[in-house]
């Protein structure tokens, strides 16, 4: 019995503890702002995120509902008093004094053009490759190139017809006399010769 109630004291003891730091967190409420939001002239898309931004610090943010319009974005306190806006990606031109328990109608403007880009805010990835472009015309022709080396003899071609007989000569000069008067004798001899055997042989056959 002893015990339970020393731990019910203890746990007294502790929730009296952490109301002081309670109250501490309590006490300093934040400034309030209502308005509406506009980006490169057009009224805020519904969604945007609005940040409230102290000393590089982001302090409270609140959505765009429609027509632009937000409302109830709750600023605490931080290290400064000057209060910047970032709708979307972008910085608004209008700025405000933080003050505790404030509230203030502000209608905000931001601008992409001439504008860097809020700090810390990533580069989104890189787009894919477009198509590859039609090909274009056909360029003029080079200029014409060295003569290259001779080629090698070709074979021999097929033997041609025979050509027509030609002209005739002319005649020859005329020989050498002969040797005189022997061979006309011997030809006469031979000759009578060649009679006398036939008649031998015709006479021959008579007799028989």
């Amino acid at each position: 019995m002893l015990k339970v109630r020393f731990l019910a004291l203890l746990s007294v003891l502790a929730i009296l503890l952490t109301l002081p730091a309670i109250a501490s967190a309590q006490s300093v409420p934040p400034h309030i702002f209502i308005g509406n939001a506009t980006v490169n002239g057009l009224v805020a898309p519904s969604g945007t995120t609005i940040t409230a931004m102290i000393g590089g610090d982001a302090k409270g943010s609140v959505n765009v509902g429609a027509n632009g319009q937000f409302g109830a974005l709750r600023v605490n306190s931080g290290s400064g008093s000057e209060v910047t806006f970032v709708v979307g990606t972008l910085t608004a031109a209008e700025t405000a004094t933080w003050q505790q328990g404030g509230s203030t109608v502000l209608n905000l403007t931001a601008s992409s053009f001439g504008q860097p880009p809020v700090v810390g805010d990533p580069a989104g990835p890189a787009g894919a490759a477009g198509a590859a472009g039609p090909a274009g015309p056909a360029g003029p022709a080079g200029a014409a190139g060295a003569a290259g080396a001779d080629g090698a003899a070709g074979a021999d071609g097929a033997p041609g017809p025979a050509g027509s007989a030609g002209n005739a000569g002319a005649a020859g000069a005329a020989g050498s006399g002969g040797g005189g008067p022997l061979p006309v004798i011997a030809l006469i001899l031979a000759i009578v010769a060649l009679i006398g055997v036939g008649a031998v042989y015709f006479l021959g056959k008579q007799s028989a």
